[in-house]
């Protein structure tokens, strides 16, 4: 069988006649195909180029035809211009072609009309599946590692979502950010469009749909400062925030996340990018949340997925309230059995809850509570689940932590991020304030508003 490849610019009356003579040769011989090539005008000597260098090839005007070894494979037979193809022509086959100029130049000036209007299609066509922009700061830290996967997988925004993610820190990490982006590709998730990375901070959030705002504090064995992590967290939102205002979507969607003040730099995103909706910023809350059922599960032997409810209130890396009240278990083996979504109270599986969690009782603050251990994995699985929540919903009558803005709920004054219980549903978040708070409660919400004012404060 005889395949060939007839290129040439799309304009080009010679490649008009080699294209009317290739034609009759496949309508006419059952063993002849031919595959067309067309460029525009202005990309066809760059693509010439860049063919003949591939395959070894001299070759300069338009058209370029080639014969395709499709029985041995390897690179193709150069049969040359249109002069070459109509000598092929009337040498195997006995055919020629009697085309006249005029008739060229008019086939010419519809192949380019032709040609302009098939990209114009396939631009269209691609303009209708806009990947969703992921932004993801201080990308070289371990959370984005596990992160990209978790997001690339199609389980966060959907099974037919494409994203693009843009990984963004500094320079001295910039081959960090190389090696990630190789094995994100490696990975060839099928809903991945693209995967980059950026260091310089004028292009960052460009179009951003979601950012997520990771750690910009290198951490060490040694817990930070408390000074530190708010000078470091006030002056990274102080050149975010307007970034975000201008670059970004007008419906991004902001998580701060990490082990470093998360509502702190939630709250400074709000307070400089005035213009970004304030409901679409949250502090990541559900990682500490995790943390706690996992403490409940080793101690009651059940699986962690078996805790739910469980309440962190405050100030998600500071002062913070792990609250029990309204916890509930399944797939206790205890004297009650029933189906799987049967659940009981935690207070009643439990007798004394401070010996399961000693600092449930009280605040506790989270920043030198917890060993710090950089692996990230736990951290992007909170992140993943935040985000899938936040486009699909979380399950109904579950309880989630969100450091949100505060509008008053439970007596939390506005003008704070802070930590509640919400659900999720129809893209957004609510406030759960059907849930009963006892006096002890209020009065520890009441210890943590103060001390995030006060954080507040000396952040001005």
């Amino acid at each position: 069988m005889a395949k060939l490849v007839l290129a040439g610019r799309a304009n080009c009356p010679y490649y008009a006649k080699a294209e009317l003579l290739a034609d009759y040769l496949q309508a006419n011989l059952p063993d002849f195909r031919v595959h067309k090539i067309t460029k525009h005008p202005y990309k066809w000597e760059e693509w010439l180029r860049d063919i003949c260098a591939m395959n070894g090839w001299e070759h300069k005007q338009s058209p370029i035809i080639w014969r395709e070894l499709s029985n041995r494979g390897g690179k193709g037979l150069l049969l040359g211009g249109v002069n070459d193809f109509l000598q092929y022509a009337q040498h195997y086959y006995g055919i020629t072609s009697t085309m006249l100029s005029e008739e060229m130049l008019t086939i010419a000036e519809e192949n380019l009309q032709t040609h302009i209007e098939i990209v114009k299609e396939e631009e269209e066509i691609r303009s209708l599946i806009n990947p969703l922009q992921i932004w993801i700061t201080s990308a070289s830290a371990p959370t984005c590692y596990h992160l990209i996967p978790l997001l690339a997988n199609g389980e966060v925004f959907g099974m037919t979502t494409e994203i693009s993610i843009h990984l963004l820190d500094t320079d001295q990490f910039k081959e960090v950010l190389c090696g990630i982006v190789m094995e994100a590709e490696d990975l060839a998730f099928p809903l991945l469009r693209s995967i980059s990375k950026h260091t310089e901070i004028e292009e960052a959030f460009l179009q951003a749909d979601v950012i997520v705002v990771l750690d910009d504090i290198l951490f060490k064995h040694e817990v930070p400062l408390l000074e530190d992590c708010i000078r470091e967290a006030s002056e990274i939102c102080r050149v975010y925030a307007p970034l975000i205002e201008k670059n970004a979507k007008s419906s991004v969607r902001v998580i701060s996340a990490g082990k470093t003040f998360v509502n702190l730099k939630a709250m400074m995103i709000m307070t400089y990018g005035p213009s970004i909706k304030p409901e679409n910023i949250i502090a990541l809350a559900t990682f500490w949340e995790n943390a706690a059922k996992a403490v409940l599960a080793r101690k009651l032997n059940i699986n962690t997925a078996g805790v739910k409810d469980v309440i962190i209130w405050g100030n998600v890396t500071g002062w913070s309230y792990t609250d029990l009240s309204h916890a509930k278990v399944y797939g206790h083996d205890g004297a009650i059995w029933g189906p799987p979504n049967f659940s009981r109270p935690l207070c009643n599986v439990i007798y004394d809850s401070s010996r399961i969690y000693p600092e449930s009782p009280s605040a506790q603050r989270s920043l030198s509570s917890r060993e710090y251990h950089c692996v990230g994995m736990s951290l992007a699985h909170a992140v993943a689940t935040v985000l899938r929540y936040w486009y699909h919903g979380s399950p109904p009558g579950e309880i989630v932590s969100v450091g949100i803005p505060a509008g008053g709920q439970f007596c939390v004054p506005e003008g704070v991020v802070f930590s509640m219980p919400v659900r999720f549903q129809n893209g957004g978040w609510e406030v759960m304030t059907e849930l009963e708070v006892n006096e002890t409660t209020r009065e520890i919400l009441r210890f943590l508003t103060h001390d995030l004012m006060q954080v507040m404060i000396s952040c001005v």
